[in-house]
């Protein structure tokens, strides 16, 4: 059996910080183009810095890859990141809503932010993974998607660039499952194919 069964699944939340951006290209490559879920990617960014995070990350993939845009509707095949220095927020119509309120844990974008909307809108039909990261961002917005009935995972802490921010979920009880980086891309690929 597969350990991320995507039957059901309407979102995939990934989160990250520091050695994520290389986390998110690593899961993304093993991707195919018409992946039927979308992804909503939240990574800790240089704030007022141009940034050409959404091309290295689509140099990876075949995946659409794109910078998430106000009251943008969330549709698959497509990898949304979330803009520098803006929480990413989802509305009730499924659209994205960005928010340029104070940062939460000095990090704007806020991966527990858009968590907390994913948990609140999408409930158990979501997935959600915590990557790499140099602090606990990201922790309780996890817990938040499980206790709505999310699945929720973590990279593995012994193949993360830092170990802050998977075990800091792992600590809460966030996770269900510890996954290996390079597995986790995989895992994806052949769960999306059991639902096609």
């Amino acid at each position: 059996m597969n350990l991320i069964d995507l039957k059901g699944i309407e979102i995939i939340a990934i989160g990250g910080s520091v050695g994520g951006i290389k986390a998110v290209s690593e899961i993304l490559k093993s991707l195919p183009k018409d992946f039927p879920i979308p992804i909503v990617i939240v990574l800790h960014r240089l704030r007022n810095v141009s940034s050409s995070l959404q091309k290295v990350v689509q140099y990876q993939t075949s995946l659409r890859v794109k910078e998430a845009d106000e009251k943008e509707t969330i549709a698959s095949p497509c990898a949304y990141v979330a803009p520098a220095n803006y929480h990413l927020l989802i509305e009730k119509d499924k659209t994205f809503a960005l928010d340029y309120s104070e940062p939460v844990r000095y990090s704007r974008p806020s991966i527990d932010l858009t968590f907390e909307c994913i948990a609140e809108i999408y409930g158990k039909t979501a997935v959600g993974i915590l990557l790499t990261g140099a602090n606990d961002d990201g922790a309780n917005g996890l817990l938040q998607m499980r206790n709505a009935g999310a699945k929720c995972y973590v990279q593995d802490p012994n193949t993360a660039h830092s170990k802050v921010m998977p075990r800091a979920a792992i600590s809460l009880g966030a996770t269900s499952a510890a996954i290996p980086l390079e597995e986790i891309g995989p895992i994806l690929s052949k769960a999306a194919k059991n639902i096609r």
